[in-house]
């Protein structure tokens, strides 16, 4: 009876899931608000056009924030306490909340208390991939707004000292399977990384803290260009661009640099530890694929921004995105 009890719950998951999925649509705002993505966009334009380097943030962000109970903006909250989703370390070094809220404000101006956080931070993700030259796909709309942020859940983020094994959980538990894993890695051909997100496979491998203790997966000219920026496991500032030559272009580079050894994560290099991924990944080395691999990205982003989402009457539309609604 029982077991019986369990089947029931999980059917009843199941259920609740597809019909979310379900709830989100290309045109949720066509008539509540349906210059939203235009607004989004000429806000996008500008901030790009200024501060290309943002593009990889933006993405990011969006990433984290469905990582994390779903897409539904929760790491955009603020906490008096520094104990929400972007106190925690693995959000430390995101940028860009400024500019979120000032997404927010053109989109309240044209259509106030319509628009969740969430879904704006879906579109500036969408803009920030296409206006870098990459692929361009409808985003479903209809996420509501969290109010709950706690850092310690920033546990179920892949880190990028994660091997296979461990992002293949991650990523399952967001409904995400294997080809999505190594597809939304090569979100990495856009942005910069710290050191300190893969210093230790410069000075610090096993644990014995030097600079002979090193990733032996690493390839070695690229291992001594890296040393060269990240002078230290100490160093907490500098950045490193992740797609060497073309971290501002949304492209195929990517999979080039990951088949030389020459991913920056353990994350990247852990792509050619697995038969599917490895395959994948020397498949679009070659760059021969390109619409493939677009495709394959759009698909699994809006795969990702299903993840958990609120919707219908679950959550709320924020006037802003940093705080709850009072």
């Amino acid at each position: 009876m029982a077991s019986r009890a369990v089947v029931v719950a999980l059917l009843l998951a199941t259920a609740a899931a597809t019909c979310a999925q379900a709830q989100l649509h290309e045109k949720f705002y066509g008539e509540s608000c349906p210059s939203v993505e235009d607004v989004v966009r000429k806000e996008m334009v500008k901030a790009l056009s200024a501060a290309p380097s943002l593009a990889g943030p933006l993405l990011r962000m969006h990433f984290h924030d469905c990582f994390v109970r779903g897409c539904d903006g929760s790491v955009l909250l603020d906490s008096a306490n520094k104990t929400a989703e972007k106190d925690a370390k693995p959000n430390q070094t995101l940028r860009g909340f400024d500019f979120v809220e000032r997404v927010k404000a053109a989109v309240e101006k044209a259509c106030p208390d319509t628009v969740s956080c969430a879904d704006i931070l879906a579109l500036m993700a969408r803009d920030a991939v296409w206006l870098s030259k990459g692929p361009f796909w409808e985003v479903p709309l209809g996420r509501r707004d969290g109010s709950v942020s706690i850092s310690n859940e920033t546990n179920q983020l892949p880190p990028p000292t994660a091997n296979f094994t461990v992002l293949t959980q991650l990523f399952a538990a967001k409904n995400l399977d294997t080809k999505d894993l190594v597809v939304l890695s090569a979100g990495h051909t856009i942005g910069t990384s710290h050191c300190f997100s893969f210093s230790d496979r410069l000075y610090n491998f096993t644990g014995r803290v030097n600079p002979t203790d090193i990733d032996p997966t690493l390839e070695p000219q690229y291992m001594a260009r890296l040393k060269g920026k990240c002078a230290s496991l100490n160093d907490n500032t500098t950045l490193v661009e992740m797609d060497p030559g073309s971290f501002r272009t949304f492209d195929l580079a990517y999979f080039k640099n990951v088949v030389k050894r020459r991913g920056l994560f353990h994350s990247d290099g852990a792509l050619l530890t697995n038969a599917f991924t490895r395959a994948y990944v020397q498949r679009h080395a070659g760059g021969g694929y390109k619409e493939e691999f677009f495709a394959d990205f759009a698909a699994s982003m809006v795969k990702m921004g299903n993840a958990d989402v609120l919707t219908g009457s679950q959550g709320e539309i924020r006037k802003k995105c940093s705080v709850v609604n009072h």
